[in-house]
C-alpha cells in the first residue's frame, strides 16, 4: 500500500508482523477472539472498553501526551504537539521524551497517521476531550467555536467588535476571526494589556482549571469587560467558561501545568551491607515459617466457625491474634498467607468451620526453605488483599478475614512492580516507601482512580478549584504500601532493601507482569535455594533448669519440638524459646500415652544438663496420681480401688453438678458425659484417666482435624491473560490470511448480480466443483466462502490439492495448515487475480 493511510486499519496493514505482535501483547483483550482480518482488529481496537483499558495502562507522560492531542487540532502536526507539551519557552526534557510517548501511543493503536497528521483514535478523543461533565486533567475548556455554538449572530458581532476586530457577514467567519485573535500571541498580548487588573486576576484563577466559573445576573465591570470581548463565554444561566485558545495563550502555550517527562527518582537511597540485608531477611523468613506453623498448630483440632456470609468473625480473629501474639491486622495477613498457599480452608460440612488442609501435613514435613518457597509463591500470585480486612464494602458491611470480596485483581501486578523497582537499585539499597509509591503513581496514574485535576466549577470572583483526592489513598498505592510491609514480614526484603533471594523470586523468564504459576513456582524454588544456607540449623537438645523450665537455644527439630510441646507449655519466644513444666502439662503427656519412666528418659536424652530434681519429682508425683481414678461411659462412671477417695469425692460440694451416685464400694456413676466428668474432676484437683470398655487407659489426645482435599484459591485475573509467543505468532498469521481473503483482488464471478463488498462469493455446485478441479491442475489459489458446522460464515484463501468424495483438501492461508472442507459447505468460489497471492 502506498500513500498516506486514511484509516487506522490501513495503517495497521502497513505494520510488520513484529509491530502487530507488539500491539497484541500490549492489548491482549484484542485477541479474544482472534480478529478475522485487520479491519476487525482496527474496529476492536477502537471500542470504548478496549480503549479505556489501554489508556489506564499508560504512564503519566504518555497519558499527558494523549491528553494534549485531545485538545489539539485534528489532525495535529508533531510540531504543534511539541509546542503544547513544552510551551513557547521549550523544555529539553519534554522534547527528548516526546518521541517515545508518540511511539508508545502508535504502538498501542491509540494514535495513527504520519508525524504531519497525527490522529488520536476517535474513542480516545471522546474520553479525553474536555467537557462540562468530564473536565480534562489539562484544566482546559472548550474551544471558541464549541463555546459559541448556538450564540446569536448579533451577539457574536458585538463581541468581535469589542475585541477590535472588523465585523463579518456570518457567524462562521466571526468565530474564526476571534479564534485567530486568541491564537495570535502578539495581538492577544496587546488586548490583555488594556484589561483591568481585576479582569486579569479572574483569568488567573481560571487559568489552570477548572475553566468554569459562576457569575451573577449583573456582572461586575471587570467581568463584563471579559464577557464583552469573548475572554469569558456564557456556559449557562449563571456560568461562564474560559475558552481554550485564551487559556493556552495565558499559559504560554502549555497544555499541562507541570509536564512529567521522566519518572520520580527513587531517593533518598540508604546503602546497607547486602549480607546484613540477606541475614535480616532470612531471620524474618524463619519467623514467618514459625508463625504459620503456630497457626496450624492452633487449628490442629479444628479452627473457628465460618460465618454465614463467609469468613471469620471479629471475635475469632481477635482470638487468633492473641494466640499468635500479634495484632489483628497482622493476624489477617498470616491467615490469608496460609490460605493462599492452600494450607487452611473451610471443611464444607453442615456446621462449617475452618481447619488445616491435608496439604498442611505435607508442608510441615518439608525443609524450611521449601516451605518458604510455597508461601512466597502463593503470596506473590494471590489477588486477595489482607489489608482491607475490617474495612467496609460498598454496602457498609465489614470485610472479614478469609471471607469473600477480598480479591483485588491488580494486587499481583502491583507486588511485582513494587519489588521490581527495588530490584533496580544496587544490592543492599533501601528507599522510603513514599518514593516507591510516587514512582508507581507515575507509571499508572489512572489505575488507582485518583483525579489529577480539580473537578468542581470555581466562582469567577475568587473561588478556586476543589482539590482532588489524595493520590496516596488510591487502591494501587495502598496495595504497594501493603506489599512493602508484607515483603518485610515474609523475608523477601530485609531492613527495607530487597534481599538476594528476593531478587531471584521476581526474576522469571516471562517479561509479562503476570507470569504463569509454573514460572512463579520455579522462581520461588530458585530463591529458596539461595535462602537455605541463611536459615538457622535446627538443634536436637534443650537446657533444663532448676526452676522447672527448659531453654531451646535455637529452633528445635520437628519431632523434639512436637514432643516437648506436649510435655511443657511455651512461656516465651525469641532467639531462644523457654518452655515451662507444670502439673497440667505433665498430665497432658501422660494422657498422650507416655509413662513417667519414658518422660524421664526423654528429658535425659535431649538435655545437655542433668534432669533437675524438682522436675523429676514433679513427673513422679503427677504420674503417681494419674489414672488412680478411671472414667468410662455409663453415661459415665468413676471407679477406684480406694473407696475412701470415692467417699471424699461424693462429700465434696463441688461435685454436685456431676450428679454422682455410688454403685459399688469402688464405683460411682454420673449423669454426664465422660469428657465433662474428666474436666469436672480435674477442676477439683484430681487426676483421673479415661479408660476403654475393656478397662485399658485411653490416650486422651484427639487426632488432628483436617479438611477434605482443598486447592489454593485461584487468583482473580486482572483482564485477559498475557498471550505467549506461539499464540501471538499464530494470531498474526490468521489476521494476515484473513485480510488477504478480504482484500485480495478477485476475477469476476459469473452471477446474476454483482456481490456486495465483503459478501461471500456465490456459485452453483457445478461451478464450484469445476473451479476446484481446475485449481488443482493449475496449482492456483482460490477465494471461497465457507460456513462451518456452527453456521459461522467466513472468507478464506485456499490452494486446492485434491478433490474427491465430496471434499476438497487444500492449504488454507488463514490457518497456515492443510485442511479438508466439505464441498456442500462452500457457498461459492472465485479465482484470485494473478498478482494477489
Amino acid at each position: 500500500m502506498t500513500g498516506t493511510p486514511r484509516t487506522l486499519a490501513e495503517e495497521l496493514r502497513t505494520r510488520t508482523d513484529r509491530g502487530l505482535v507488539g500491539l497484541l501483547r500490549a492489548r491482549p483483550d484484542l485477541l479474544n477472539p482472534v480478529p478475522g482480518d485487520v479491519t476487525q482488529l482496527a474496529t476492536r481496537a477502537g471500542t470504548r472498553a478496549s480503549v479505556v483499558r489501554a489508556v489506564e495502562r499508560l504512564d503519566r507522560f504518555v497519558l499527558q501526551t494523549a491528553e494534549a492531542l485531545a485538545v489539539a487540532p485534528d489532525p495535529c502536526p508533531y510540531d504543534t504537539l511539541g509546542a503544547l507539551m513544552a510551551g513557547d519557552a521549550g523544555d529539553p526534557a519534554v522534547a527528548a521524551e516526546l518521541p517515545r510517548a508518540v511511539a508508545e501511543l502508535r504502538a498501542q493503536a491509540l494514535v495513527w497517521g504520519p508525524d504531519e497528521r497525527l490522529r488520536l483514535v476517535r474513542t480516545a478523543r471522546e474520553l479525553l476531550t474536555p467537557s462540562a461533565a468530564h473536565p480534562s486533567p489539562t484544566g482546559l475548556g472548550p474551544t471558541v467555536a464549541e463555546a459559541m455554538a448556538g450564540m446569536s449572530p448579533g451577539l457574536l458581532q458585538e463581541i468581535i467588535a469589542a475585541a477590535g476586530l472588523p465585523t463579518t457577514h456570518d457567524p462562521v467567519t466571526a468565530v474564526a476571526s476571534l479564534t485567530a485573535l486568541f491564537s495570535d500571541r502578539a495581538r492577544m498580548a496587546a488586548l490583555l494589556d488594556t484589561a483591568p487588573a481585576e479582569s486579569v486576576a479572574v483569568l488567573d484563577k481560571l487559568l489552570w482549571g477548572p475553566p468554569y466559573g459562576g457569575v451573577t445576573d449583573r456582572p461586575a465591570p471587570h467581568l463584563q469587560w471579559l464577557l464583552d470581548r469573548g475572554l469569558l463565554i456564557p456556559a449557562g444561566a449563571r456560568n461562564v467558561v474560559l475558552p481554550r485558545e485564551a487559556a493556552l495563550h495565558l499559559r504560554g502555550g502549555r497544555a499541562h501545568r507541570t509536564p512529567e517527562p521522566v519518572p520520580p527518582a527513587l531517593s533518598p537511597a540508604t546503602e546497607r551491607d547486602p549480607q546484613l540485608v540477606d541475614n535480616a531477611a532470612a531471620n524474618q523468613a524463619f519467623t514467618a515459617l514459625a508463625t504459620v506453623e503456630e497457626l496450624l498448630k492452633e487449628w490442629d483440632l479444628g479452627g473457628p466457625a465460618v460465618l454465614r456470609a463467609g469468613g471469620m468473625s471479629v471475635r475469632d480473629l481477635k482470638r487468633t491474634a492473641t494466640a499468635l501474639d500479634t495484632t489483628e491486622q497482622l493476624a489477617a495477613f498470616w491467615l490469608e498467607l496460609a490460605y493462599a498457599a492452600g494450607l487452611i480452608a473451610s471443611d464444607g460440612e453442615a456446621d462449617e468451620r475452618f481447619a488445616a488442609t491435608p496439604a498442611a501435613e505435607e508442608w510441615l514435613q518439608l525443609p524450611d526453605h521449601e516451605r518458604w518457597a510455597a508461601l512466597a509463591a502463593g503470596w506473590l500470585a494471590a489477588t486477595r488483599a489482607p489489608g482491607i480486612v475490617g474495612t467496609a464494602d460498598a454496602k457498609g458491611r465489614a470485610l472479614a478475614a478469609l471471607g469473600p470480596h477480598l480479591d483485588r485483581s491488580p494486587a499481583p501486578e502491583v507486588r511485582r512492580r513494587a519489588l521490581g523497582l527495588l530490584a533496580t537499585l544496587p544490592p543492599g539499597t533501601a528507599v522510603p516507601a513514599t518514593a516507591v509509591l510516587a514512582r508507581l503513581q507515575w507509571e499508572r496514574p489512572l489505575r488507582g482512580g485518583a483525579p489529577a485535576a480539580g473537578q468542581a466549577p470555581a466562582a469567577a470572583d475568587g473561588a478556586t478549584a476543589a482539590p482532588g483526592a489524595d493520590p496516596a489513598d488510591d487502591l494501587r498505592s495502598r496495595l504497594a504500601h501493603w506489599t512493602l510491609t508484607e515483603a518485610e514480614l515474609l523475608g523477601v526484603t530485609g531492613r527495607g532493601a530487597l534481599s538476594t533471594h528476593g531478587r531471584t523470586l521476581i526474576d522469571t523468564a516471562s517479561d509479562s507482569a503476570a507470569p504463569t504459576p509454573a514460572e512463579t513456582t520455579a522462581a520461588a524454588t530458585r530463591a529458596a535455594a539461595l535462602l537455605a544456607p541463611l536459615l538457622p540449623e535446627p538443634v536436637d537438645h534443650v537446657l533444663l533448669q532448676a526452676d522447672l523450665t527448659a531453654v531451646a537455644p535455637g529452633p528445635l527439630r520437628r519431632p523434639l519440638a512436637e514432643a516437648l510441646g506436649v510435655l511443657a507449655d511455651i512461656e516465651s519466644k525469641g532467639g531462644a524459646t523457654v518452655y515451662r513444666f507444670t502439673p497440667g502439662s505433665v498430665r497432658r503427656a501422660l494422657d498422650a500415652g507416655r509413662s513417667a519412666a519414658e518422660l524421664q528418659e526423654f528429658l535425659a536424652t535431649h538435655s545437655r544438663t542433668p534432669v533437675p530434681q524438682p522436675l523429676a519429682y514433679l513427673i513422679d508425683d503427677v504420674a503417681r496420681k494419674h489414672g488412680q481414678l478411671r472414667i468410662g461411659a455409663a453415661a459415665a462412671y468413676v471407679r477406684c480401688d480406694d473407696d475412701a477417695l470415692l467417699s471424699e469425692i461424693l462429700a465434696d460440694r463441688r461435685a454436685a453438678a456431676l450428679r454422682l451416685r455410688r454403685l459399688a464400694p469402688t464405683v460411682l456413676a454420673a449423669q454426664t458425659s465422660p469428657d465433662q466428668l474428666l474436666d469436672g474432676l480435674r477442676a477439683m484437683g484430681y487426676a483421673p484417666a479415661a479408660e476403654s470398655a475393656a478397662g485399658d487407659v485411653l490416650i486422651a489426645r484427639a487426632d488432628s482435624y483436617r479438611t477434605p482435599p482443598r486447592t489454593a484459591p485461584a487468583p482473580v485475573p486482572d483482564g485477559p491473560p498475557s498471550p505467549d509467543p506461539t499464540l501471538l505468532a499464530a494470531a498474526v498469521r490468521a489476521i494476515r490470511a484473513g485480510d488477504l481473503a478480504a482484500t485480495a483482488e478477485r476475477k469476476p464471478v459469473h452471477a446474476p448480480a454483482p456481490a456486495a463488498p465483503g459478501a461471500l462469493p456465490r456459485t452453483t455446485s457445478a461451478e464450484t466443483l469445476a473451479t476446484m478441479q481446475a485449481a488443482v491442475l493449475t496449482n492456483s489459489a482460490l477465494w471461497i466462502g465457507y460456513v462451518n458446522a456452527d453456521g459461522a460464515a467466513s472468507q478464506r484463501v485456499i490452494a486446492p490439492v485434491r478433490v474427491e468424495g465430496g471434499f476438497v483438501t487444500a492449504y488454507d492461508h488463514t490457518s497456515d495448515e492443510v485442511r479438508t472442507y466439505p464441498l456442500h459447505r462452500i457457498t461459492g468460489v472465485a479465482e484470485l487475480a494473478d498478482d494477489s497471492v
